[in-house]
């Protein structure tokens, strides 16, 4: 049911595990997500006029791409949080919810009583004070890019929500943090992938962020993850071209990979 709120009427705290597909239900409330808190995030909290958001920290990271939401939506004039990746595991809205612990706010939601270790239901209350965004926001496309076509596909996307169907078969390389998604428990990827990359969130509380490496184990998919300090999250081009391989599933231990190896190495591990 859709919610209908005046811009000055405080809406309800709500949580999802990811931010990638809200519906109407959400408009003019505030969120606790178990997303990473990249600007393409940002973006989804703006299109779904919130009135204020919190996502998963995911160990900050490469050029702090774990918490550019919180810069992106400062501009757009609403309140944005991170929770420390140590406190609540990513993917998993509800947990951020009660165990979450605030690491990083922009400085509208300060403003609005918001502060550094507060439980992210203290926080979130206190976003409640905020404006619903009702602006337009600035364009932000997340990339596919096919980044080799032989002697495999090769394709880099900056979500695992990008992947297509006919993706089957080829080395994928995500921007998307490796965790399990709460509502999800045994989803890995939208296809049985030759082999798959994901960030590891800064790894964080119950080995969070790495979680979906196990999964993929179950359909015999070698599934790796990069270090977050190696690779901006969100970002496939950044772990093609940079990420060093932090964690490795058995079906990629078969196949030869080891930590502290490049994604292109994984992927030339997986030719034959």
């Amino acid at each position: 049911m859709q919610i209908a709120l005046r811009p000055d009427e405080i809406g309800p705290v709500q949580f999802a595990d990811s931010i990638t597909k809200l519906g109407t239900q959400f408009r003019g409330t505030v969120l606790v997500a178990g997303s990473h808190g990249g600007s393409y995030c940002g973006y989804l909290a703006a299109l779904a006029g919130l009135r204020g958001v919190i996502f998963n920290d995911a160990g900050v990271g490469l050029d702090s791409a774990g918490i550019g939401a919180l810069d992106y939506l400062q501009r757009l004039g609403m309140a944005a949080a991170a929770a420390a990746h140590t406190s609540a595991r990513i993917g998993d809205g509800a947990d951020m919810l009660a165990r979450g612990r605030i690491s990083h706010c922009n400085a509208i939601a300060k403003s609005l009583g918001c502060a550094i270790n507060q439980t992210c239901r203290e926080a979130a209350e206190a976003m409640r004070r905020g404006k619903v965004f009702e602006g337009e926001a600035p364009p932000y496309e997340e990339t596919r890019k096919l980044l080799r076509e032989m002697p495999m596909r090769v394709l880099a996307c900056d979500s695992a929500s990008l992947v297509k169907p006919d993706d089957a078969d080829a080395v994928i390389i995500t921007g998307s943090h490796g965790g399990r998604l709460a509502a999800r428990p045994g989803y890995g990827l939208a296809v049985h992938a030759r082999g798959a990359v994901f960030n590891d969130a800064g790894v964080g509380i119950d080995m969070a962020g790495v979680q979906r490496l196990s999964i993929l184990d179950q359909n015999s998919t070698p599934a790796v993850t990069v270090d977050t300090m190696t690779a901006r999250i969100g970002d496939a081009r950044s772990a093609w071209e940079s990420g060093i391989i932090s964690h490795i599933n058995m079906q990629a231990a078969k196949r030869g990979i080891t930590v502290g190896m490049t994604v292109p190495t994984f992927a030339e591990l997986l030719t034959s």
